[in-house]
């Protein structure tokens, strides 16, 4: 790729602790932001000072995945887990998001540590229509970090 060409938004894709997740249709990247502490002081002269800085603690957040019902069970168990059987320690794993490049080499990953599923909305069901039946899965992590390869 020259520079200047962008990579492009659908090879993507999501891993799990150990298992990449099967018919992922779509998934929400990470907004990245810092907490801001802002701190009012006087100057020597009694002048007003307002001071801002980034707060010292990670950024936590939600991402939502959208994939096709299927068959597969491993992230159906992860999902479960946490949203069934409220085991909160046990379903906190990594994942990535993966972008690729046109010749599906890792452009950039986003590593999501301790994520869990917080919300799954299921499929809406209507007789008339031909689509695909598809799950939307919110995934809560604590810290998110950006790795450009």
């Amino acid at each position: 790729m020259a520079t200047g060409d962008v990579f492009p938004s659908n090879l993507f894709s999501v891993e799990l602790g150990n298992f990449q997740v099967e018919t992922v249709q779509s998934v929400s990247t990470p907004s990245m932001q810092l907490d801001v502490v802002e701190t009012r002081q006087v100057s020597a002269t009694g002048e007003p000072i307002i001071r801002k800085q980034p707060a010292a603690r990670p950024q936590s957040g939600e991402i939502t995945v959208t994939r096709g019902m299927d068959k597969s069970k491993a992230f159906t168990d992860w999902i479960n887990t946490a949203l069934e059987k409220k085991d909160i320690a046990k379903a906190r794993q990594n994942v990535t998001i993966v972008q690729y490049d046109v010749n599906k080499k890792p452009v950039l990953r986003y590593h999501l540590s301790n994520a869990w599923a917080s919300q799954l909305k299921g499929a809406d069901l209507d007789a008339g229509s031909t689509n695909a039946a598809t799950e939307q899965v919110t995934i809560t992590y604590e810290e998110c970090t950006v790795e450009r390869a």
